[in-house]
């Protein structure tokens, strides 16, 4: 079972003479490295040391066996600096430490270590929960500032931005190195609310939320990026600026789907919350069709079924459709009980009961609901769904620290390949249904391919739409009635040869570009997507990507903030160290 089965820095930089003020640059850009002219000096970093406090210090590499069962704990690889959730991803990245890193506590350490990195040229990471799949929050011979500490969380009853005449609301601040656990224990616990997040319990909430953000319920509740309120970031000339639709307005916007690591080092965000429903649940069931003809008439009768019953803010989350002709439903919902989702699925069950010859797996149909107030209690989880989560087992970890097992297969992966489409709502037209199930059918030939329902918002309230068109996001998933998502991976247990590794992605890719004949030319999720996207400034952006390039030269005109595929990245080297003038 997973979880869709249950449910003062300044003064001091200044008065160091190590801490200069950073020249002006021109021309070509070549970031220093360890034993390269002008790495700091011993005096320089102790110098940084001094101005944040004693939070700098070497990374050193963590010597675990890949079968270590530390190395499947998320907990355990958010507490090393050194280490990232994901190892790598074939022939694009692999995980390596930075050579120093600054654990934050304050903005006062970030603006210090943003300043020394421009002062001395530095390649500049940074991580909070260190899930990027791109590897954005790893680089070697880097200066990290990591706000894994920062991760105070803070409930509102009655909020307003700093400068602004908006009415209040209820909301949270999280800062930076907050993973969404422990957010939603404090808001849907504590509080009796719900904030939009992700679905992963130990993903963190800035790299998340930056890029768009997606949870479970977002069909419902819209995108994280549509809820910020305001947030705090240092930017590039380490000024520590607290940004709102009233300030900043245009940076505000671009911290709204603009990317990670990219804009600046978020240190704290403040979400409007919303009202919680009665219940969240889960639905489950896996068909097998018999034949190759049977199983695509399955999944045309999914298709009917969820453009008449199911394409609404009460459902969430996944179904795959791969080689073996299984189809596996794998819903949340909210709002309804049980019984009221067991019977929304009756059709497709009577359909498969009618052709018996045909299909088997019916009476895998199972459902559960909760109270929406306990889906992230860990003490409810621990003693009456432990089969659906796993905890961190540490000795003197929090006994309510868990991650769905479900998500167990993307701690410590090394990627293959991975790849997203946005799927237009005008496929659930009667008259186009057909050329979507006949792409759907020939894309699982190759590999398998999960619609996620919950990460296109057709079908989602107006007032969640319109929030989410105000965001960088691209604006295809304002008409999109899921996310196609075609991934493979392997785990440090269980690696695979290269050669095996790239059949997998060949694979992949045969069964994306199946795919596309349905939807030939939407966009990409940035934060679920493929390292060597073509025309990337447009599959994740859209027509937002020529605004954002504007705020990105206004606000980082020395691109200090550079991440793979990020906005402005085109001019620098693939490592982020060489940038032609």
């Amino acid at each position: 079972m997973d979880r869709r089965h249950f449910i003062g820095a300044g003064a001091a930089l200044a008065a160091s003479a190590a801490l200069r003020v950073p020249p002006v640059r021109a021309g070509a850009v070549e970031r220093v490295r360890p034993g390269m002219p002008g790495w700091p000096l011993d005096t320089e970093w102790a110098a940084l040391n001094d101005a944040t406090h004693g939070r700098l210090s070497r990374v050193n590499p963590v010597a675990v066996h890949p079968a270590d069962k530390l190395l499947s704990n998320p907990f355990y690889i958010a507490d090393q600096a050194a280490l990232t959730q994901s190892a790598g991803w074939l022939d694009g990245w692999r995980s390596s430490p930075s050579a120093y890193v600054v654990s934050a506590e304050s903005a006062d350490d970030v603006a210090a270590a943003v300043r020394f990195a421009d002062t001395h040229n530095l390649r500049l990471v940074v991580r909070g929960g260190g899930h990027s799949y791109l590897g954005t929050s790893n680089a070697p011979d880097s200066l990290l500032i990591w706000t894994r500490k920062m991760d105070a969380v803070t409930v509102h009853d009655a909020f307003v931005p700093a400068g602004s005449s908006a009415s209040a609301v209820p909301a949270v601040s999280l800062g930076a190195g907050c993973k969404w656990l422990h957010a939603y224990q404090a808001v849907t616990g504590g509080a009796g609310r719900y904030v939009q997040g992700g679905g992963c319990t130990t993903v963190g909430v800035a790299g998340l939320l930056l890029g768009g953000g997606f949870g479970s319920f977002s069909k419902a509740y819209g995108m994280a990026a549509a809820s910020l309120l305001e947030a705090e970031i240092v930017t590039a000339d380490s000024v520590i600026r607290i940004v709102n639709e009233a300030r900043d307005g245009d940076l505000f916007w671009a911290l709204k789907g603009g990317g990670g690591g990219t804009f600046g080092v978020v240190t704290r965000l403040t979400l409007a919350t919303h009202p919680l429903p009665n219940k969240f649940g889960a639905l489950n069931v896996t068909l097998q069709a018999r034949s190759d003809e049977a199983y695509r008439r399955l999944l045309a009768r999914f298709i009917d079924l969820y453009a008449s019953s199911l394409f609404n803010p009460h459902w969430g989350e996944q179904v795959r459709a791969g080689p073996d002709n299984r189809l596996r439903v794998s819903l949340v919902f909210q709002g309804m009980t049980k019984e009221e989702a067991t019977a929304a699925f009756m059709p497709l069950i009577e359909f498969a009961n009618a052709n018996a010859a045909d299909f088997e797996g019916q009476n895998s149909l199972n459902a559960a609901d909760v109270s929406a107030r306990y889906l992230w209690n860990g003490w409810i989880l621990r003693f009456f769904a432990a089969s659906a989560v796993n905890f961190d087992g540490r000795s003197g970890a929090s006994w309510t620290d868990f991650w769905w097992r479900g998500d167990g297969g993307q701690v410590g992966a090394f990627w293959h390949a991975y790849a997203s489409a946005w799927l237009p709502a005008s496929l659930l037209d009667p008259p186009e249904r057909s050329r979507l199930v006949d792409a759907w059918f020939a894309a699982s030939r190759h590999w398998g391919v999960s619609f996620h329902f919950n990460k296109g918002l057709a079908g989602a309230p107006q007032a969640a739409i319109t929030a989410a068109g105000n965001t960088a996001t691209n604006p295809d998933v304002l008409t999109a009635f899921a996310l196609a998502i075609i991934a493979d991976s392997s785990s440090p247990a269980n690696p695979v040869s290269d050669l095996t590794a790239r059949n997998r992605a060949t694979r992949v890719q045969a069964a994306m570009t199946a795919l596309r004949a349905a939807a030939p030319g939407t966009g990409a999720y940035l934060n679920e997507c493929d390292y060597f996207q073509e025309d990337w400034q447009h599959a994740f952006w859209g027509p937002n990507y020529q605004r954002l390039a504007a705020i990105k030269s206004r606000y980082d005109p020395n691109g200090l903030f550079t991440v793979h595929h990020g906005v402005g990245s085109e001019g620098w080297s693939s490592d982020g160290f060489s940038r032609a003038g």
